[in-house]
């Protein structure tokens, strides 16, 4: 998969992002932009989470949505 199938497939599960995450603003998905890091980041900050509690987190969503960066 290539970056530009990535970006894709971000905006079309941005939706279950924010349904997941609903603290997360639509600035932060601007911020994110399809980069796990920059999720896991948002995560920690807007729910006070641990990075491997939010990293978790982001493993368990990945899974159950079939997506991988």
């Amino acid at each position: 998969m290539n970056k530009d199938e990535i970006g894709g497939n971000w905006k079309q599960l941005k939706g279950k992002a924010k349904e997941q995450w609903g603290k997360l603003t639509d600035d932060d998905f601007t911020v994110i932009e399809g980069r796990r890091d920059q999720l896991v980041g948002r995560i920690q900050e807007r729910y006070g989470y641990a990075k491997d509690q939010a990293e978790k987190e982001v493993s368990d969503w990945e899974t159950r949505n079939d997506y991988h960066w």
